[in-house]
């Protein structure tokens, strides 16, 4: 199971890159769930990343189709290999779709869409979890995250162990990777490790001062710990980093199979039958 960090600017990522996370996340913490980061500083993030880990960046939730996609075709031009999208507001099953598609149309290149879905759907007056997933896999997004729009408490206080172990298997079955987040924390994530995510986003637990402060190096170290696979190399210095473009495949692949294109040395992971 990959371990994602999200980070509020530069020295957040390099926190995140030297405690050892698999992908780094940038997101704004103090507007929301998914909060995005101004350009410049997701072009600042991607600097310090230099390609050392694939870089996600979360995109707020969708309104409108024309805003969605240029905040996508924007993010692409950076180099972002995810791009996170939620659906707060949203309750129409049609709708939801049409903002996928535009979104998926305009993730160009090495950038693939992740749909995020809300356990407290209902606080978000959003769609129930289930019912994104076949969206997203009708709009060709590479994955999907269940996260929890309030952050008032964590994914397993709100979603039942069992629910979210479905919700796992759908998206799996719908030929895409599954991730989890929502204030979780170090004892959380074997839990998330038995249930088959591949992946697990925390923020609030990184960071020193709680979601809103900064990303600790040891904390993340030991999230990375928790997360039950051997960690990352640590980046070389800022100095000798090659940005490497293109070094991604064509055709849609899973999460797994992306880190491991991105660094070689990543131990090779669980695959999935």
């Amino acid at each position: 199971m990959q371990l994602l960090i999200s980070v509020a600017g530069p020295a957040d990522a390099r926190a995140a890159l030297l405690g050892g996370a698999d992908v780094i996340d940038a997101k704004d913490p103090r507007h929301g769930a998914l909060g995005p980061v101004p350009l410049p500083r997701l072009a600042a993030i991607r600097a310090t990343v230099a390609g050392a880990r694939p870089l996600s960046a979360a995109l707020g939730d969708a309104a409108r189709e024309d805003a969605l996609a240029e905040a996508v075709a924007a993010a692409a031009t950076l180099g972002v290999v995810f791009v996170k999208v939620g659906f707060a507001g949203v309750t129409s099953e049609v709708r939801a779709r049409r903002l996928a598609v535009a979104a998926r149309q305009r993730a160009e290149g090495e950038t693939r869409l992740v749909l995020v879905a809300y356990a407290d759907w209902r606080h978000a007056e959003s769609l129930a979890p289930t019912r994104l997933v076949g969206i997203a896999a009708d709009a060709g997004a590479a994955g999907v995250l269940l996260d929890t729009a309030s952050k008032r408490a964590p994914l397993f206080a709100i979603q039942p162990v069992a629910s979210v172990a479905a919700w796992v298997a759908a998206a799996h079955a719908a030929g895409m990777f599954a991730a989890l987040a929502g204030s979780l924390s170090g004892p959380d994530l074997a839990p998330a490790r038995a249930l088959g995510a591949d992946l697990v986003g925390v923020r609030g637990a990184a960071c020193v001062g709680g979601r809103t402060g900064r990303v600790s190096r040891p904390r993340v170290a030991a999230l990375r710990a928790s997360a039950g696979a051997a960690p990352p190399p640590p980046p070389p210095p800022a100095s000798r980093v090659l940005v490497g473009r293109g070094i991604l495949p064509e055709r849609d692949v899973e999460l797994p199979e992306i880190v491991r294109r991105y660094d070689e040395m990543l131990h090779a992971v669980r695959e999935r039958a």
